[in-house]
């Protein structure tokens, strides 16, 4: 059918169209970029020379600067800290281990500002053989190279000459990294950062297709980039001026600019193809581009717009109309590139086959979001339940036969309740009702007396909320936080509202005054993983996690925090406009 309606199907096509369009205009400007390049090959060989050692010198005063800065900061940190001088001469270790704790803190937090000229700042106890310390932009392997190399060699054997000089570079298995230390008694202060981050930046900056950047030592030695050296063989002589011609043809140029802060030097290596010359006859070559290019555009955006844009809108259309909801939509068959009109006809049959299959998929899509949230709901802690079993034997084995019937009770409000939890919602009153219970069931257990203080507005009760959402975290709380206290424990659940200009959320907050959350569990928690311990994994939060995202998306959260001087706090936001 297509070769009775365009026998000459090739010269119809939007690539042959396209690729004649690009020729008719590329053509006359690429000659005019050839005859550019002819002339100006011979002309701005100093203005790059100039450019580029601008260039190096001031991002070699920009490292100064920052290294500079850093200096600074240790030398204050190094004698004015009184946390370093706890770490030097500490009074006891419990004393010890608060100062290191604030140390690493100050120095995390302080690294930020200078993460572009230091991977790792420092305070490191002779006596103790201790590193606090913090890093930017190191992996574990880096890492524990270079702190073992501090360790054994550098702190252990210090070179007084280098140290006195200011920043200093040494060779770790291949790479080189810059040093600052500081010394106060029996305690070290520094600074390190591998040479690779300090000349990131300059990845940015075009030094030609076969240029290149790098570090050099006071001997005029490569620090960085010793491939690239020897694959172009370019041997480094003892720099006798700061920009010179280098390379077995001298087909390199070279700009130096030497650290004031350290036995370094900062070098970039230009390939003289790459530079441009004839500067005069650059305005007039743009002047001849520009006209003709003006001239051109026209041509070539009508020839566009018939070829390309008009089907493109055609279908852009149609696709707009289908977003808006309008799913009858279909593009006319117009005579137009044979590839538009595939497109125009698959995408004519891909809608009619959407169309039939939407509701379907819709359907099966809500089914299975239904069964899973069920699924996590109805999980159940099986710890729990022996438990109780066990517990009403020992009663009746006692005859209390008041208690069975009290904790009997209980246990059928209890499961009630948990078997009626594969509903999505229930009132924030029911919800509260199964935790007063499933306390009293705990004090029951235990025979001992807990304090719970349950702070709800009455206009809150009726709100609707997830089942079993309250009632873990309690649970976690009665497991953990006062599993080993001999006070009574006070457990504090308060619901309010907090109003925005675009929102409404139900805040719910449990809190205790236990032992609070450890510091790599709490990280766990707020991250939404799983946690797993020497008692196998504990997936009730991620539980509570993930019915959540189920129901609201990323609109509700959970946050998990300690109190000062003890006790946990968890922290539900769910959003009531999408409840109620």
């Amino acid at each position: 059918m297509k070769s009775l309606l365009y026998p000459w199907e090739g010269i119809n096509s939007i690539r042959f169209k396209l690729a004649l369009g690009v020729f008719l205009i590329a053509s006359p400007l690429i000659a005019l970029l050839h005859y550019y390049n002819f002339y100006a090959v011979s002309v701005v060989h100093n203005q790059v020379s100039i450019s580029n050692r601008n260039m190096i010198s001031l991002y070699m005063h920009q490292i100064d600067t920052g290294l500079n800065t850093v200096d600074q900061y240790l030398l204050s940190l190094a004698t004015s800290n009184y946390d370093v001088r706890i770490v030097d001469a500490p009074p006891s270790d419990d004393e010890y281990m608060l100062a290191k704790v604030r140390l690493n803190g100050q120095l995390t937090t302080d690294l930020l500002m200078y993460k572009t000229v230091a991977n790792s700042m420092f305070v490191y106890s002779v006596k103790r053989d201790d590193f606090t310390d913090a890093i930017s932009q190191v992996n574990d392997t880096e890492y524990t190279k270079v702190t073992e190399y501090m360790r054994n060699v550098l702190l252990a054997y210090p070179p007084i000459t280098e140290i006195g000089n200011g920043w200093f570079v040494r060779d770790i298995e291949g790479g080189h990294y810059l040093f600052r230390l500081f010394r106060t008694g029996d305690a070290w202060t520094g600074a390190w950062v591998n040479l690779s981050t300090l000349k990131n930046p300059l990845s940015y900056i075009h030094l030609g297709p076969n240029g290149a950047s790098l570090f050099l030592d006071d001997r005029n030695k490569p620090l960085t980039e010793e491939a690239y050296l020897d694959e172009n063989d370019i041997a480094l002589r003892t720099p006798n001026q700061e920009t010179e011609l280098i390379g077995p043809d001298e087909n390199f140029l070279i700009v130096r600019e030497h650290s004031a802060k350290g036995n370094f030097s900062l070098a970039a290596i230009i390939p003289t193809s790459t530079v441009v010359q004839n500067l005069p006859y650059l305005n007039r070559i743009v002047i001849y581009i520009s006209i003709i290019g003006i001239l051109l555009f026209p041509v070539f955006f009508f020839f566009l717009r018939r070829v390309v844009l008009l089907p493109l809108n055609r279908l852009l259309t149609a696709m707009k109309r289908i977003g808006d909801g309008y799913v009858q939509t279909r593009i006319d068959p117009i005579r137009t590139s044979n590839e538009f009109m595939l497109v125009h006809a698959t995408f004519n049959r891909m809608m009619e086959q959407m169309e039939e299959l939407k509701i379907h998929v819709y359907e099966e899509q809500l089914n299975k979001q239904k069964a899973e949230l069920q699924h996590l709901q109805l999980q159940m802690n099986p710890h729990f339940f022996m438990n109780t079993l066990n517990l009403i034997y020992s009663l009746a084995l006692d005859k209390d036969y008041e208690l069975i019937k009290e904790m009997t009770l209980r246990l059928v409000r209890y499961f009630r309740y948990m078997f009626r939890s594969n509903l999505t919602f229930v009132p924030l009153k029911d919800e509260l009702a199964h935790v007063r219970n499933y306390i009293g069931i705990h004090e029951l257990r235990y025979q001992r007396k807990l304090v719970c203080q349950i702070d709800v507005p009455d206009r809150m009760h009726q709100v609707p909320v997830p089942p079993l959402i309250i009632q873990l975290f309690v649970e976690n709380t009665l497991k953990h936080a006062y599993a080993e206290m001999e006070e009574v424990p006070v457990l504090e659940v308060q619901v309010r509202i907090e109003e925005s200009a675009t929102a409404s959320y139900m805040i719910i907050t449990v809190r205790d005054e236990g032992i609070g959350f450890r510091d790599d569990v709490l990280h766990l928690l707020n991250a939404g993983e799983r946690i797993v311990d020497e008692q196998g994994e504990h997936i009730g939060v991620w539980n509570i996690w993930h019915r959540l995202r189920l129901l609201y998306g990323d609109k509700a959260s959970i946050t998990f925090s300690n109190t000062v001087p003890r006790g946990a706090v968890v922290q539900l936001k769910l959003p009531l406009h999408m409840i109620e």
